[in-house]
């Protein structure tokens, strides 16, 4: 079964929100929820969600304010879906402008958010660059081939995964709780298991070479440095 996607809905209205929460769990995709804009965009920037079904119509931050501000702030592009009852042209034009990557308006068929939050989340990914780079450690995505300093470092399956995420989220910190989520979903094993992934990975990526480029921030996750 493919690997389902992880959502965050933000919407105000409460039946709504739990009916489409529900249709989306049901179809294996992890959900959080948030009914005003505040909290919509402190989780959306904490945590690493494929992508936000954002209502425009909300408490304390409207859905325009939330997506210019995740725009702004966040260190990696979060696929927006707006949702709204507003359907005129200047509307949608306003919603693209925040930053919206697609719009959808009221009624819709809870079906059609699935199908297009799916299409989002596809299209993200085919514009990400097959390389990543950061200094001299290259990750290649398509033959999951990584080098540092032009040699190969190999990997275990899911340090690998850790060190793709480290590294999309570069200059960032991932937190413990968003690495258990992305690994192992709403079923994650106890700490000692990311402990010795990270202690894996860490010989393979730093022990060869002189400088050491995974960080450990204490109390909150990981990230990636670059050597100077």
């Amino acid at each position: 079964m493919a690997k389902g996607l992880r959502i965050l809905v933000v919407e105000d209205n409460a039946a709504l929100a739990r009916n489409v929460v529900d249709y989306l769990e049901q179809h294996d995709h992890q959900v959080d929820y948030a009914a005003d804009g505040a909290l919509a965009l402190d989780l959306a920037l904490r945590n690493h969600y494929d992508v936000v079904v954002l209502d425009l119509t909300l408490p304390i931050l409207d859905g325009w304010q939330v997506c210019r501000e995740l725009r702004a702030q966040a260190l990696r592009h979060v696929p927006v879906l707006m949702l709204t009852a507003r359907d005129t042209l200047d509307d949608k034009l306003q919603g693209f402008d925040a930053g919206a990557d697609d719009y959808l308006t009221k009624p819709f068929a809870l079906e059609e958010v699935h199908v297009r939050c799916k299409v989002l989340s596809r299209r993200h990914l085919l514009n990400k660059d097959v390389r990543l780079t950061l200094g001299d450690l290259v990750i290649d995505r398509k033959t999951q081939q990584v080098t540092r300093e032009g040699k190969p470092v190999a990997l275990h399956q899911l340090s690998y995964r850790i060190l793709v995420l480290l590294a999309e989220a570069w200059p960032g910190v991932v937190t413990r709780s968003e690495l258990m989520a992305r690994l192992w979903g709403d079923e994650p094993p106890d700490s000692d298991a990311l402990r010795s992934h990270i202690y894996l990975l860490r010989q393979s990526l730093d022990k060869p070479f002189a400088k050491p480029m995974l960080v450990t921030v204490h109390g909150v996750g990981f990230k990636l440095e670059q050597p100077s």
